[in-house]
């Protein structure tokens, strides 16, 4: 156990994101087909676009480390993805569908800021500067994405579900 550090945990944890934002990119490419208010579709792509250039950044703090980009199967983000992928099918052609991709969708920001916030932490506790600043980076990216998300929701897509009932 004694081998079981800090870094050791940051390593693995890193393994776990670079995963899951792996999987979120081909996630949101669906959900972008699946969304019906062109808002959210616009949303979903640029994330989409966002988050190929945070798997960029997660090579470099890898890099940074002289380690080998690699993920490990992040059962949190699976759980969440087959969720997304529920609503699309229970939902389909549903006014009410827009609101759940859009539930979906935070429910994966609010898990990657979580990450986020706990890496750049490790990070800085490790010492590893330009590590936690890469990671702050995309911090920002994900607390910005939730916000619009919710701006979104609150303004146009949860209206939409509720006056079609």
């Amino acid at each position: 156990m004694a081998d079981k550090t800090l870094d050791t945990l940051f390593h693995e944890t890193l393994k776990d994101i670079y995963y899951a934002e792996r999987k979120i990119t081909s996630a949101l490419r669906k959900m972008a087909r699946a969304a019906q208010n062109p808002d959210l579709k616009a949303a979903f792509e640029t994330h989409e676009e966002e988050t190929q250039g945070q798997v960029e950044r997660l090579s470099q703090v890898f890099e940074l480390m002289g380690k080998r980009p690699r993920g490990k199967t992040c059962d949190a983000i699976e759980g969440i993805i087959s969720e997304g992928q529920e609503i699309m099918e229970e939902f389909k052609g549903s006014p009410a569908l827009d609101a759940g991709l859009l539930a979906a969708a935070q429910a994966v920001e609010h898990y990657e800021i979580s990450r986020y916030g706990t890496l750049k932490s490790w990070a800085q506790q490790l010492g590893m500067d330009e590590a936690a600043s890469l990671l702050d980076q995309t911090l920002q990216e994900e607390t910005a994405t939730d916000e619009k998300l919710t701006a979104l929701a609150e303004t146009v897509v949860n209206a939409a579900a509720q006056k079609a009932a």
